[in-house]
């Protein structure tokens, strides 16, 4: 399968430059990943009781 890369969009682009540099917005992404993950092992395990 040929795979495409789509047009970069140099507006998005600048904005993700800018939160990539951010220590709040990595913090808080961090976070959240982390939680999301420990969430879904947590279920997966049976270890969620609820």
């Amino acid at each position: 399968m040929i795979r495409i890369a789509k047009e970069i969009d140099p507006q998005k682009l600048a904005e993700l430059k800018k939160k990539i540099n951010d220590s709040e917005y990595l913090n808080l992404a961090i976070a959240s990943i982390a939680h999301t993950l420990t969430k879904e092992i947590a279920e997966e395990t049976g270890a969620v009781h609820g």
